[in-house]
């Protein structure tokens, strides 16, 4: 018997099955017993045309690597498909590290594939910030909260920051020389090293435009994807405030604060959507059928944790 391969088959079930009982199998079942079954298959078609583009957008981003040190496309995809696999058990955070870690076992610096995953996570908070502030203006009863408002534009000055770094050379050596001032060597290092790797993308124009332009689509197939399912569960509110909402809901689930966005989700779509007329059974529903949405588009990558790849060991540091 093929052991390493059996117990990645192993472990991927059992990491499968927990992700469901953990977002309650019977609110899922009672759910989709009463919901209308084309718009949930409307909502799980979507799902394949997120995850394509998410890929398609971080292949994108790996123009910027050393020539001659991009991995083969297999690699690729295995690495984002598997990270999307843990990161239904760990911290986005922590899948975005594996991530990186898996391109520099194909001799990929290690500042240049965190690089790049540090890139297509920040273009996809840019996104996401960009869809609902461009919703917010039709959403009337939403247009006038602060707490909104002063939530995207923080996100935007954020962006705006990161933007600085990789555009200005000004801006990327007063971080140098901030960082130097401190007394730990090994993170003045690691920054420098990241600042020289997101710099090379300051060369990048087009391809930088063409990610962000596929990451605001992936967030208008996202709040589709929560329209379509309102709908099956018979959730009858504006399609502009899931707009407004799903973004910031996207956002909150990233929070390394529970496992997967487990129940900060709920919290999440309870306290925005009830306000708004919606039946707070159904957006509960709603609530764990958007989680298990996205477990099912993370099944590839269990699958490919369980049958394996070999892979080249002489990554660089």
């Amino acid at each position: 018997m093929n052991w390493p391969r059996f117990i990645r088959v192993a472990v991927a079930v059992v990491l499968t099955a927990l992700a469901f009982y953990w977002s309650h199998p019977s609110a899922i079942l009672s759910a989709a017993a009463n919901a209308d079954l084309r718009w949930l298959l409307a909502a799980l078609g979507l799902v394949l045309v997120d995850r394509t583009l998410m890929a398609l957008r971080w292949i994108d981003l790996l123009v910027a690597l050393t020539p001659g040190s991009r991995p083969p496309l297999s690699g690729v995809l295995r690495a984002f498909f598997v990270s999307s696999f843990v990161s239904n058990f760990v911290p986005s955070v922590a899948s975005d590290l594996y991530r990186a870690y898996e391109l520099s076992r194909y001799d990929v610096h290690l500042a240049e594939s965190t690089a790049s995953v540090l890139m297509d996570r920040a273009l996809g908070v840019l996104s996401v910030a960009i869809v609902a502030a461009a919703a917010l203006p039709f959403a009337e009863r939403l247009a006038t909260e602060r707490g909104l408002v002063l939530g995207l534009l923080a996100i935007f000055a954020i962006c705006g920051v990161a933007a600085a770094v990789i555009f200005s050379e000004r801006a990327a050596e007063r971080l140098r020389n901030t960082v130097a001032l401190l007394p730990i060597p090994l993170f003045r290092r690691v920054t420098e090293a990241l600042t020289d790797a997101v710099r090379r993308y300051a060369a990048h124009h087009r391809e930088l435009l063409r990610v962000l332009v596929m990451s605001i689509v992936v967030q208008i197939v996202r709040v589709l994807q929560a329209w379509c399912l309102g709908l099956s569960l018979g959730i009858h509110i504006p399609l502009t405030t899931y707009f407004v909402f799903i973004p910031i809901i996207v956002l909150i689930m990233q929070l390394p604060i529970t496992v997967n966005g487990l129940g900060t989700t709920q919290v999440a779509f309870l306290q925005l959507f009830v306000p708004q007329g919606a039946p707070e059974a159904k957006v509960f529903a709603l609530s764990v059928l958007f989680l298990a949405l996205g477990i099912a588009g993370s099944l590839p990558g269990g699958l490919f944790y369980a049958i394996g790849n070999a892979r080249p060991t002489g990554g660089r540091a």
